[in-house]
């Protein structure tokens, strides 16, 4: 599987239990955004890092503050870092991400560049081209925990919990974590048996046992030390 990267221009504007998010999550976010100073502000965020098997997506998402209305912001008011959402709620916020941003990016690095490059430096360049591909001049970009470099080519802030700080952080949350669910779900008509649909690549004592009985699936990191590939043959 080839890594894919893609970018979404938005059309114009005229597993474990979730907590239901409050409706005023999303106005403290984008509050914390403006208090930036800058009309643009761009955050990126990734899903699957920790997983056995499938890619690693990354996504960026930027917002024009200035732009933003009060309905814009009433429509997010939802907008928390993904994981406090439930299936269902990332779902509902999603197309709601791609109508209010000025820009979107996915991109997706696949399981052999990930065992041939590290998961770290796949992590950090993946953020790095999602943030490149939406940023603009006069942008602020900021990213969930992890410093970019010093050669990164835009102002940069890393914000440690920024998914639960930042509504571009948290936005950019929600598209990586849809995004690459929806790969998995759709990986498990593929590839039957490991029962992606369910756990997403995610180490689960039912992904373990499959593992144990099947063997691995082209999906699998073998860079990985998991306890399920010890006793494998590989």
């Amino acid at each position: 599987m080839a890594a894919v990267a893609a970018t979404v221009e938005p059309p114009a504007r005229s597993k474990p239990k979730a907590k239901r998010p409050s409706r005023s999550t999303g106005r403290k976010l984008f509050n914390h955004d403006r208090k930036l100073g800058h009309r643009f502000v761009a955050g990126a965020d990734e899903a699957g890092r920790g997983c056995l098997a499938g890619p690693l997506v990354a996504a960026a998402v930027l917002f024009d503050l200035e732009r933003l209305t009060p309905r814009d912001v009433r429509a997010l008011g939802k907008l928390n870092d993904s994981k406090q959402h439930t299936e269902e709620g990332r779902e509902e916020l999603y197309p709601i991400v791609l109508r209010v941003a000025t820009k979107v990016s996915v991109v997706s690095r696949c399981p052999r560049g990930i065992d041939d490059r590290g998961l770290h430096r796949t992590n950090l360049d993946a953020l790095r081209d999602a943030l490149c591909r939406v940023a603009r001049p006069g942008t602020f970009c900021l990213s969930d925990g992890f410093p970019l470099g010093k050669d990164f080519p835009w102002p940069l802030k890393a914000v440690v919990d920024g998914d639960t700080k930042s509504a571009a952080i948290a936005a950019a949350s929600i598209v990586a974590k849809v995004t690459r669910d929806r790969f998995m779900r759709r990986a498990d008509e593929l590839h039957p048996g490991w029962d992606f649909r369910s756990h997403v690549g995610y180490s689960t004592p039912e992904h373990r046992d499959a593992i144990q009985r099947l063997g691995v699936s082209p999906l699998h990191r073998m860079s990985f030390q998991s306890l399920a590939y010890q006793q494998l043959e590989l």
